[in-house]
């Protein structure tokens, strides 16, 4: 009887208590930034957002079956996110920003840059320097913002053979299923142009102390990739040398459609890839898996990708 009268008790406390729901899913991460050290250098990556690419009639080189069959293996598939990363590079006495992600240029889901910089602590008006790989829309969009300079105390930098075939109109009449570029391109350039905050350069050259040019033309004519040397450590940021790491990291042969001249791009990949693996150094890529910083090792034809083990900088 006793029992019976507790478990009454125990039903109508149940029976009067609220009901409540499952906690809804929230769907966002947060500001997505990477901070580590390279020698006495601070760098930072920085996440632009990600899209879907349809990497599968994107890429050459490879049948459709057998990229789709690379893809699975990496336990991803077609279309594949893809991160679009900058880079920041505080030497102790410059800021230095590589790249400047899409802005409005490339779709819906970019444009986090500047929400992003501004989480990692800085802020556009501090930034002293600015390198670009090249002029593709996904890599200078962050430059403006509803047509006004949004880094007003930075020099801007990139490769003259770049500037030079970007910013010609008699280029642009030559190739006109280009033209959106070569507009997006002048219409970027142009503001820092004016104000004299553009100065292009020409060849392999330190631009601020331990951090240099150097070429890795074929993805457009002046593609340029980025050394970054402090006590003995050194990092390269080699832009769009690589886009799919799941299919062209073992399958360095494999170009993409955005390549303009297939053999010289696929090239300046084994050139940069073969030294990277050799020499034991960091690689940072502005389309491989954020925060797209790592090792690399020759594996047979190919090279595996050995991400940054996350570490906070004491």
């Amino acid at each position: 009887m006793k029992r019976f009268a507790m478990s009454a008790i125990a039903a109508a406390l149940l029976i009067g208590a609220p009901a409540f729901a499952a906690a809804p899913q929230v769907k966002t991460s947060a500001p997505a930034f990477y901070r580590m050290m390279v020698g006495d250098f601070e760098v930072t990556a920085i996440n632009d957002g990600t899209t879907p690419l349809p990497v599968d009639t994107l890429l050459q080189g490879a049948s459709k079956a057998d990229i789709t069959a690379a893809l699975k293996k990496n336990f991803v598939a077609a279309p594949l996110e893809t991160s679009f990363n900058a880079f920041l590079i505080n030497t102790g006495s410059k800021l230095v920003l590589i790249d400047t992600g899409a802005a409005g240029n490339f779709g819906p889901n970019l444009g986090k840059f500047a929400a992003n910089l501004k989480a990692a602590g800085y802020s556009p008006e501090q930034v002293d320097e600015i390198y670009i790989t090249h002029m593709h829309p996904d890599h200078i969009g962050g430059l403006l913002a509803d047509g006004k300079v949004v880094f007003p105390n930075a020099v801007v930098r990139a490769q003259k053979q770049e500037s030079d075939y970007w910013l010609s109109a008699d280029n642009m009449a030559k190739t006109p299923a280009k033209a959106d570029y070569f507009k997006t391109a002048m219409a970027t350039f142009n503001p820092y142009v004016a104000s004299g905050k553009f100065k292009p350069f020409e060849g392999d050259v330190e631009l601020v102390p331990g951090v240099s040019s150097h070429s890795g033309k074929g993805h457009t004519p002046g593609h340029a990739t980025y050394v970054v040397e402090s006590k003995g450590q050194k990092l390269v940021l080699v832009g769009d040398l690589i886009h799919v790491a799941p299919v062209q990291m073992a399958h360095p042969e494999v170009t993409i459609s955005f390549d303009s001249e297939q053999k010289e791009a696929l090239a300046s990949r084994r050139q940069a890839f073969d030294a990277a693996a050799r020499a034991g150094y960091l690689i940072g890529g502005a389309h491989l898996a954020f925060p797209g910083l790592g090792h690399l090792r020759k594996d047979g034809k190919g090279y595996d990708f050995v991400p940054v083990n996350f570490t906070q900088i004491h």
